[in-house]
């Protein structure tokens, strides 16, 4: 979920941008309750006030009512390409009028955001976060943010066009900024397998090298 400012006539409103599982009919009523409007995804098979599928509309910016929920909201859709090539049907919901080209925008423009989002949690570990106190969340964001702005920079470095494979921009970092790191990681691991190594007709023998 993300916060965005739209320019309207006041200088600014805040939208809140989120995916289908903020869909809900207690999230868009909560937020209408805090005088805000959000933008999410919306399941395809939602129900409509009248018991229709959502799947079934033909028309996109059109107000409808759904199922539960007590104020008319836009909907629109486009197709999000997948991984193996196919297109996949996604619809989005505005709690404020607007238009379909502008909706459909803003629909997949989360997907840009949620891209980002796994990325930090999957390479950068948020996926580890296990954090109990308010203090302890701080500094973990914090850790994960500065993790993925040296993998970035070092990115950058590079001078590539193509996209950034997160995994190897990581390693490189790791390897160009904090290299007594890795080559003591190294040690530890040589240490460990040398009994396998001599067990085998190896023996291995280092010292470090004056400067």
């Amino acid at each position: 979920m993300s916060f965005f400012s739209f320019h309207a006539t006041k200088p600014f409103q805040t939208i809140i941008l989120a995916d289908t599982a903020f869909g809900s009919v207690e999230f868009l009523e909560g937020v209408r309750q805090l005088k805000y409007h959000a933008v999410t995804g919306v399941s395809i098979s939602r129900k409509l006030a009248d018991g229709r599928l959502l799947r079934r509309l033909h028309q996109q910016g059109q107000q409808v009512y759904l199922f539960g929920l007590k104020f008319p909201v836009t909907v629109a859709w486009y197709y999000l390409k997948r991984d193996n090539g196919k297109l996949e049907k996604r619809f989005v919901l505005s709690t404020r009028p607007i238009k379909a080209s502008t909706l459909k925008w803003w629909g997949k423009r989360r997907w840009q955001i949620e891209g980002w989002f796994k990325t930090a949690k999957h390479r950068f570990g948020l996926h580890r976060f296990g954090q109990g106190t308010l203090l302890g969340m701080y500094r973990w964001l914090i850790l994960s943010l500065s993790a993925y702005l040296i993998a970035h920079w070092t990115y950058l470095h590079t001078h590539s066009t193509s996209p950034p494979d997160w995994g190897q921009a990581a390693q490189t970092a790791f390897e160009s900024i904090f290299s007594h790191i890795v080559v003591y990681l190294l040690l530890l691991d040589i240490k460990r397998l040398t009994p396998l190594a001599r067990s085998h007709g190896f023996d291995i023998q280092f010292c470090r090298c004056k400067k």
